[in-house]
C-alpha cells in the first residue's frame, strides 16, 4: 500500500491502537501513538495527534485525555464493561450446547471487546476441561434456521442421530429425514430443545438440537397450530438434580442399552462404558453423592441399577426405604 494510502487510514489506526492498547490504567502518551502508528508504516506529527483525537471525540469515541506535558490518551468505557465480559465468558464457557472449539472462539472474540490488558482476566479463566460439551458444530446454524422456518411458517427437515455404546452418534429411523413443524425453542438441562409438531403421529414432540444435522426448510406451511395452542409449556419442562454438595464418588451402574444416551448426556463421553450384554451396559461415572442424584436415579426406575460402591447402594436403599415408608 502507497504511504500516502496508508496516512488516509490514520485515524482508523488511531482508534484501534487505543481500542486494543488502552484503558483506565494504560494510557498512551501521544509519543507512544506517533510510535505505534510509525510501526503500521503511518507517519505523524505529535501535534497531529492532538487534532485527531478531537476528531475521533467528534466521531462519539469515548476518549479520556489527561494533560500534560505529553498528554496521555486511553478508552475507558466500552460497550462491555469488564465484569460483563467475564459473565459471558463463564456462560460461554460451561454452556453443554455449545462445543469446545466453538466456546474459545467465542471466547477470543470476546477478548478483543476489552484491552490486551484487561483481556489477560478473562484468558486466565478460560478452563474448558472435564464438561460435557456437545460435538456438533452445526447447533449455531440449526438454531438459525429454526428461527427462520419459525418466522416464516415453515417446516423443516433433518436428520436426527443419538448416541450408541461405542459412543457415536448413528442416524435414527435408519438414516431417515424427520419432517417436522417447528413451534417453539427450548432451553433446559442446558441444553437446546425443538418443540415441533409430527404430523404423522399428531403430536408435539421435543428434539435435541445438537442431535439434529442437515437441517432444511420446507416450502410447507407449519402443521399443528392447535395443538401447541393447547400445549402446557411449564408441565413440559423437566427438573434436573442441581449442583447440590456432596462427597465425589465413582459409582458403578448397570443399565439397559438403550440409557447409553441418558447416561452420555448426564456425565459426558469420557466416562467408562462397556456393553455387558446384548441388552445391558456398565458404567462408570463421577458422582456427587446426594438425595438429588438418588432421586435422578429413581426416575430410570428399574431400567438402571447401582452396583458400587456399596455405601452408594445402600445409600439409595436407604433414600427409596424413606419414601416409601411414607406410603405405608
Amino acid at each position: 500500500m502507497a504511504k500516502s494510502e496508508k496516512q488516509k487510514l490514520k485515524l482508523l489506526a488511531l482508534r484501534d491502537i487505543l481500542m486494543e492498547k488502552t484503558d483506565s490504567e494504560h494510557p498512551l502518551s501521544t509519543t507512544q501513538l506517533v510510535q505505534e502508528l510509525e510501526k503500521l508504516g503511518i507517519h505523524a506529527e505529535r501535534k497531529s495527534i492532538y487534532t485527531d483525537m478531537m476528531a475521533l471525540e467528534d466521531y462519539g469515541i469515548d476518549i479520556h485525555t489527561q494533560r500534560g506535558r505529553s498528554n496521555q490518551y486511553s478508552i475507558e468505557y466500552r460497550e462491555f464493561e469488564l465484569a460483563e465480559l467475564k459473565m459471558l465468558v463463564d456462560v460461554v464457557q460451561s454452556a453443554r450446547f455449545i462445543t469446545e472449539k466453538k466456546s474459545r472462539e467465542l471466547i477470543s472474540k470476546l477478548e478483543h471487546q476489552a484491552s490486551i490488558h484487561e483481556a489477560k482476566q478473562l484468558s486466565r479463566n478460560v478452563i474448558i476441561t472435564n464438561r460435557s460439551k456437545t460435538s456438533n458444530e452445526n447447533i449455531f446454524y440449526n438454531v438459525d434456521s429454526i428461527h427462520h422456518a419459525l418466522a416464516n411458517d415453515c417446516q423443516i427437515q433433518f436428520y436426527y442421530y443419538e448416541w450408541t455404546v461405542e459412543k457415536k452418534l448413528a442416524p435414527r429411523k435408519n438414516g431417515k429425514p424427520y419432517t417436522i413443524s417447528p413451534w417453539a425453542l427450548i432451553w433446559d438441562n442446558e441444553n437446546y430443545y425443538l418443540l415441533g409438531y409430527d404430523a404423522q403421529a399428531n403430536l408435539l414432540k421435543h428434539y435435541r438440537v445438537d442431535k439434529m444435522k442437515n437441517m432444511e426448510e420446507l416450502p410447507e406451511k407449519r402443521l399443528g397450530k392447535e395443538v401447541f395452542s393447547n400445549f402446557d409449556m411449564a408441565s413440559f419442562q423437566k427438573a434436573t438434580f442441581g449442583m447440590f454438595a456432596g462427597e465425589e464418588v465413582t459409582v458403578t451402574l448397570l443399565a439397559k442399552k438403550g440409557l447409553t444416551g441418558v447416561l452420555l448426556d448426564r456425565f459426558g463421553s469420557e466416562i467408562l462404558l462397556h456393553p455387558v450384554n446384548e441388552d445391558t451396559v456398565e458404567a462408570r461415572v463421577p458422582v456427587k453423592i446426594s438425595n438429588q442424584f438418588y432421586g435422578w436415579l429413581a426416575g430410570l426406575g428399574a431400567d438402571v441399577e447401582v452396583l458400587g460402591p456399596e455405601s452408594v447402594k445402600q445409600g439409595y436403599i436407604q433414600h427409596l426405604a424413606a419414601i416409601l415408608k411414607g406410603y405405608l
